[in-house]
């Protein structure tokens, strides 16, 4: 570990100080505005890695037309001072034009795994995703890259991709990190005014029914989706555009719950969509 927190803007600034870095190298991706869902990120790469980079880029790809881009919260004086308390050891902060130069038109894209879920209510943005994470393991060559469960589908399409491309990088998915009234931390609950912030724990009063039916014996998946549903039209702030039983590896919805599956949603609050879910059958 070094003894100071290395800035790096270019990629050649970059490729110089990871050169630097004693390996196995962790990477922990974020869009900043930085939470202790980020920092438990940042924890584990520190237990388990020699290094630490963590890189810190609004990515404009995976933004659909009519989304946040330019409200998406950033403090980044805030989350380089967590960063540097935390022992990471390398940041990137490129622009949007070290990225994707003039003239960038190659995409990387996951096919079936993207349809359904975040992938139907939003096109485009998983090939964002996995563009940008492509070119972030290029850039850093990490041995490791650490990953939110909150994020399931996230994980899910980046752990398809590495598997697919070969790229020689360790996956590691970690635990959702919740308030203490269980809403799954995140950027955007920033944008949630006091009654939307309230109104948004149905998100996990609706999955904590699921698995409770679950863990009393309920193996239907609809009526799993049916528990889930109904909590979610009992919150009248709660807009739902999604609720999902599905397969945890290929995202297919059930019929029944087997082994391993994933609870998840997507709910709109005034202007600001949330999303979470659970893992149960683990």
């Amino acid at each position: 570990m070094s003894e100071s927190m290395i800035l790096a803007t270019t990629l050649e600034e970059l490729r110089q100080a990871r050169a630097l870095l004693e390996n196995p190298l962790g990477l922990v991706p974020t869009m900043g505005y930085l939470h202790r869902g980020h920092l438990s990120l940042v924890e584990r790469a520190r237990a388990e890695c020699a290094s630490v980079g963590v890189s810190i880029f609004v990515n404009p790809t995976q933004f659909g037309p009519k989304e946040d881009l330019t409200n998406y919260p950033r403090n980044l004086e805030g989350d380089l001072k967590l960063l540097e308390a935390a022992g990471v050891d390398l940041v990137w902060m490129p622009t949007p034009e070290i990225v994707y130069p003039p003239g960038f038109q190659t995409w990387v894209a996951v096919e079936g795994l993207t349809s359904p879920l975040e992938g139907a209510m939003r096109p485009g943005h998983f090939r964002g995703v996995t563009t940008v994470v492509a070119k972030l393991f290029n850039a850093f060559q990490p041995q490791k890259a650490y990953f939110g469960q909150k994020d399931a589908q996230q994980a899910a399409v980046i752990r398809r991709m590495t598997r697919d491309l070969d790229f020689p990088v360790d996956i590691t998915i970690c635990p959702t990190l919740r308030e203490a009234d269980g809403l799954a931390m995140s950027s955007r609950n920033t944008y949630l005014n006091p009654q939307e912030r309230q109104a948004a724990t149905v998100l996990f009063r609706a999955l904590s029914a699921a698995k409770a039916a679950y863990d009393s014996g309920e193996r239907d998946a609809e009526s799993l989706r049916v528990l889930m549903r109904e909590t979610i039209e009992s919150e009248p702030f709660a807009k739902m555009q999604y609720v999902s039983c599905a397969d945890y590896d290929t995202l297919e919805e059930l019929q029944t719950v087997g082994d391993k599956a994933l609870l998840s949603m997507a709910v709109t609050l005034g202007k600001t969509r949330l999303i979470d879910n659970f893992v149960i059958g683990d």
